[in-house]
């Protein structure tokens, strides 16, 4: 089991009084696990108290930002529901047939057993070109009846190999698992993605790769984290330098 400064050691990006950025590993949650791998928990277990100013999946790898003062977490999550953070991860997704740029309007909803879904029947999904791209929406009047979330994904292709691409993705808002259903509703589900395949053999194709917000002191930082080899392994043919 790694210790808090084993986990520190080489993914923290930024510290100082106020706030922490780790590069999180894929595997660990941000908080809210039982068990070791936890970021909140294994910080807290070493004397350190954390808060999460937002979170990414325990599949997800990459930037987490922390406020290490309760007075400063208001601050920082506020920025997330204004939506003046800017994030884009990277994404390995399964097939082929993406366009250079796309958006993809789709509103969520939650399901059975907790599961997020497109809030309107797959077959209402419709494909549209623009000068800006391809955009996926549905019909007011297809969207299914109770609670719906509008949200908005956009994606720039950046390599296209073997039964697979690489994108970078920027949610413009940031719905609990919203990448990974999006992707996968429009037929391109993430390699390795557990919530659409049964025990996959590698870990998941999403990475937060770069994430800008301004700190309590007004500073605005914009910080990158490049992909880990396991990562690269699922694209390995596109040059990530």
């Amino acid at each position: 089991m790694e210790t808090w400064d084993e986990l520190r050691d080489g993914r923290e990006l930024l510290r100082d009084d106020d706030l922490l950025v780790l590069d999180k590993p894929a595997g660990w949650s941000v908080m809210g696990e039982r068990h070791a791998t936890d970021v909140v928990r294994l910080a807290r277990d070493a004397g350190e108290t954390l808060w999460p100013a937002h979170r990414i999946d325990k599949v997800t790898s990459g930037l987490v930002l922390f406020a290490r003062r309760l007075e400063a977490h208001g601050d920082l999550t506020r920025q997330f529901a204004d939506r003046t953070v800017a994030k884009t991860y990277l994404a390995v997704a399964t097939g082929t047939g993406l366009p250079e740029r796309g958006t993809i309007e789709l509103p969520l909803s939650v399901g059975r057993k907790n599961r997020v879904r497109i809030a309107a029947p797959r077959e209402a999904i419709t494909r549209d070109g623009t000068s800006d791209g391809e955009t996926w929406t549905v019909p007011a009047d297809a969207v299914l009846p109770g609670d719906h979330y509008p949200s908005t994904t956009a994606f720039e292709r950046l390599w296209v190999g073997h039964e697979r691409t690489l994108l970078a993705v920027t949610p413009t808002t940031g719905r609990r698992h919203q990448i990974r259903v999006h992707l996968a509703w429009i037929g391109h589900a993430l390699v390795g993605d557990p919530l659409f395949a049964k025990n996959p053999p590698t870990r998941t194709g999403l990475h937060a790769w770069r994430l800008a917000f301004t700190g309590p002191d007004g500073t605005r930082h914009e910080l990158e984290a490049s992909p880990g080899e396991d990562f690269r392994e699922l694209a390995a043919a596109y040059d990530f330098s």
